[in-house]
């Protein structure tokens, strides 16, 4: 097991006991701290910024860290040093994921290829698989809940979708996106299908059996509902997205949450957006095709409603949202699995969302600062977040230096 490896577990020096004395001092004002910020954990071992941050669900505490440097850092919380480093190559890497079902396989990016190891060879870290399908650099990856499937999303704006049983390609998915693909996640209620977004400002909805897209939302259009002037002047880009775990439904619904370049987080509702999909269709097949709106104001109008007609959830700066470019999105994974959203930024702030307070019967008045549970402000910009399954020391924020925090939300 990986806790045999490096070093035996010792005493963290109060780390865990400042972090949670910290964060029990935060003065709170509309659900956002006034005075105090938490101070974090600080792992070190990485030469380079850090890129990319995994934590383990069947092993609380484990922590694996990538970077500019082309290393894997493996973190046991227990313990005060990196456990253990593995030298990956030269070039950065873009992306880690586990194996699902077997943490002791990690899949790792690092320009166009994908390298799988295991962590029981530790002693020659040789990959166990190397894949080369994509043409460009390969900014996400991810495993689906069977260990059948990981997609590998790219510069060229293609989405690799590889079969890891038979070690193929199984499909490539293009024409979704115009312009780099930058994220990827698979769907886990719906085994067959994957939802990419891009710099293209699109969300994309696939069913990769078929090759093919079942919904485009473009953030681009635009848009009569959400007044956002002033946010920022980024396009809206899909910088990250985060899809919650079945056994997280009954608290989030059937949702995904989109970090966007102009600092908004927005959810939206898979399950209504692909039931628009269909109902469209049916209309259009009792009244044919030659009545399509050209107004495109009109048409992001109507995008920005379901089946049901709700207004999908955009969270921005007036809701204590970031002021910049939301670089990265997460599900919480401690407590009740699910309850928070947590974001990072190009602002050098992590938000906390409360999903619980999320209205998603379509509320649109009386919304407040209070969804945002907690508000870390950083020295610098956010490049990835995870959360881990522990009490304490359960946010995990690679920034845009080599050093690793670990922040306690409660």
């Amino acid at each position: 097991m990986v806790w045999a490896l490096g070093s035996n577990p010792t005493t963290k020096q109060n780390h865990t006991t400042s972090s949670k004395q910290a964060v029990e001092s935060l003065e709170t004002v509309n659900g956002m701290e006034a005075e105090a910020e938490p101070e974090p954990r600080r792992l070190r071992g990485h030469k380079a910024t850090a890129t990319c941050c995994i934590a383990s669900r069947d092993r609380p505490g484990l922590i694996a860290t990538s970077g500019e440097d082309g290393c894997i850092c493996w973190f046991d919380l227990r313990c005060k040093d990196v456990q253990l480093v593995i030298d990956v190559g030269t070039e950065p890497i873009t992306s880690l994921c586990f194996k699902s079902g077997n943490e002791d396989v990690v899949y790792v990016s690092s320009g166009k290829e994908v390298k799988s190891f295991d962590l029981h060879m530790a002693t020659s870290w040789k990959p166990l698989e190397s894949y080369n399908y994509n043409k460009e650099e390969i900014n996400q990856i991810a495993c689906n809940s069977k260990s059948s499937f990981l997609a590998c999303a790219d510069d060229s704006a293609d989405v690799k979708i590889i079969d890891i049983r038979q070690h193929c390609l199984y499909k490539t998915l293009r024409a979704g996106h115009s312009n780099i693909c930058s994220s990827v996640q698979f769907i886990p209620w719906r085994p067959w299908e994957v939802i990419t977004g891009g710099l293209d400002s699109k969300l994309v909805m696939w069913d990769f059996s078929k090759g093919r897209s079942n919904k485009i939302v473009d953030f681009g259009l635009p848009d009569m509902n959400n007044n956002n002037g002033g946010q920022c002047y980024n396009p809206a880009f899909v910088h990250a997205i985060a899809v919650p775990d079945v056994d997280m439904l009954d608290r989030t619904d059937e949702i995904c949450v989109v970090a966007r370049g102009d600092g908004a987080i927005d959810v939206i509702n898979i399950e209504s957006e692909l039931n628009t999909v269909k109902s469209k269709n049916s209309t259009k097949a009792r009244k044919g095709s030659k009545s399509i709106s050209k107004d495109n104001t009109r048409a992001a109008e109507m995008e920005n409603l379901d089946q049901n007609g709700r207004k999908r959830l955009h969270l921005d700066y007036s809701l204590g949202g970031h002021t910049a470019a939301a670089s990265c999105v997460a599900f919480s994974l401690f407590g009740e699995r699910g309850k928070y959203v947590i974001s990072g930024g190009n602002d050098k702030s992590v938000k906390v969302w409360d999903c619980s307070k999320f209205p998603y019967t379509g509320q649109t008045t009386g919304i407040n600062n209070d969804l945002v549970r907690m508000n870390i402000n950083l020295g610098r910009k956010v490049n990835w977040l995870c959360t881990s399954p522990n009490d304490s020391e359960n946010l995990v924020v690679c920034d845009t230096s080599r050093v690793v925090k670990v922040y306690s939300v409660s």
